[in-house]
């Protein structure tokens, strides 16, 4: 796990199967992930090291549903229906024993967000499903009380931008090469995923057609009602700023991109931002 935090500017990217497979402990290759099912455990460890969430297009179905629970916390489904299947005692062993996995969510073709660690807390035998704690969490007392409802929210809160939040980022980032849509910065630290329509809003999905890739400067101005991007992909600058004098940012960071195109559009048409989202915000962006 100090590994992927290097080799995922501390958890910001995602890998391919290839670059999963550069792991190497004490000179020798170990493998991290299963090569076909979702359950990894080493032969010679005594628990589960990592489980798998396969990726999935929008509109596709996964084999295996894992869903956030009323409690905040995630599920991961048995392998089959046999409690006793080896890859099921692979994973009560990790609950037993405490230990943490890898959690692999897909976010493209062979490429995966990593995340880590996470805890098997529980397992619901009728649901077939073990209880995933993505921060260490211990089960919370059934007491009846509105501290433990808060405190549930909270964790349902912490939990969606603890796992869902850093796949949403790593699949739009996928989908523009790790470019910044507006000015083409390639440094994965300074950039973001930024949603077209916020996540709070009822067609706020996330979703690739509602993500745009943007750094820092250009994600902040486009909050802001700054910057806005009309539904044919049309950059546009606040007129009140096109007025201002400033230094060079001002000048070509922001008003010189005026009535240009975005420099970077996901190649997949399905994953390009969606006409009726970008439509919403740049409405937003006129009356602002």
């Amino acid at each position: 796990m100090d590994w992927l935090r290097i080799r995922t500017n501390d958890g910001l990217d995602a890998l391919t199967s290839e670059e999963i497979l550069e792991f190497q402990f004490q000179g020798e290759p170990r493998r991290l992930a299963a090569t076909q099912q979702g359950i990894w455990k080493p032969h010679d460890l005594p628990a589960a090291l990592a489980i798998r969430t396969t990726y999935r297009a929008e509109g596709q179905e996964r084999p295996y549903d894992d869903n956030l629970g009323v409690d905040g916390l995630f599920r991961y489904k048995w392998r089959g229906d046999d409690p006793l299947h080896s890859d099921n005692r692979a994973l009560r062993a990790a609950k037993d024993l405490g230990k943490p996995l890898i959690w692999w969510w897909g976010v493209g073709k062979a490429v995966y967000k990593p995340i880590f660690p996470i805890y098997l807390i529980d397992e619901e035998i009728t649901q077939q499903q073990f209880v995933v704690a993505t921060d260490g969490l211990q089960e919370l007392p059934e007491t009846g009380s509105a501290v433990e409802e808060v405190l549930r929210r909270y964790i349902q809160r912490e939990t969606l931008q603890r796992l869902h939040q850093p796949v949403f980022r790593s699949m739009v980032m996928r989908a523009y090469g790790t470019r910044c849509s507006v000015c083409e910065l390639g440094h994965s630290v300074l950039l973001d995923a930024a949603h077209i329509v916020e996540d709070r809003h009822e067609l706020g999905v996330a979703a690739i057609r509602n993500g745009l890739a943007l750094c820092k400067i250009h994600h902040s101005a486009y909050d802001a009602g700054i910057l806005g991007v009309t539904p044919d992909l049309t950059i546009k600058i606040r007129s009140d700023i096109l007025q201002e004098v400033d230094g060079p940012l001002l000048e070509h960071g922001l008003k010189a991109l005026n009535n240009t195109p975005l420099r970077v559009v996901p190649k997949v048409r399905k994953e390009r931002p969606d006409p009726e989202l970008l439509e919403i915000h740049y409405q937003k962006f006129i009356a602002s």
